[in-house]
């Protein structure tokens, strides 16, 4: 079972802007894959979900929506998330996970899997 290694977080001023990566230790093509980020003393949400099929389709949560583009190069086994014009509220570790189930318009956090260890982003005010 492969697992992601995600990087890119960092300490940012509002309105910043980072690229957050996620590398797995094996083949993603299949999978959906998603961004997720658990905020302080908040629950696991998903931030964006892309889909394994061939067009790759997209879901956002209302709150990114503008700022957050999620991509994926599956000769890299790589996800990633650019974000601009961070805020504060993106405070947050950010996860990457993969699902085989075809869900990722759903970006629900429960039916992914193959987790990593999570890249912290802090945005300041």
């Amino acid at each position: 079972q492969f697992k992601f290694v995600e990087s890119g977080g960092g300490l940012v001023q509002s309105g910043g802007s980072l690229r957050l990566s996620c590398v797995a230790s094996g083949f993603i093509a299949a999978y959906d894959i998603g961004w997720f980020r658990r905020a302080p003393g908040k629950n696991l949400e998903g931030v964006s979900c892309i889909s394994s099929i061939d067009d790759h389709s997209t879901y956002y949560r209302d709150s990114v929506k503008g700022r957050f583009t999620i991509s994926r190069d599956n000769d890299k086994n790589t996800a990633y998330l650019q974000i601009v014009d961070l805020k504060p509220e993106d405070t947050g570790v950010y996860y990457c996970g993969a699902d085989t189930r075809h869900l990722y318009y759903r970006c629900d956090p429960s039916t992914y899997d193959h987790w990593g260890q999570g890249t912290l982003v802090i945005v300041s005010s």
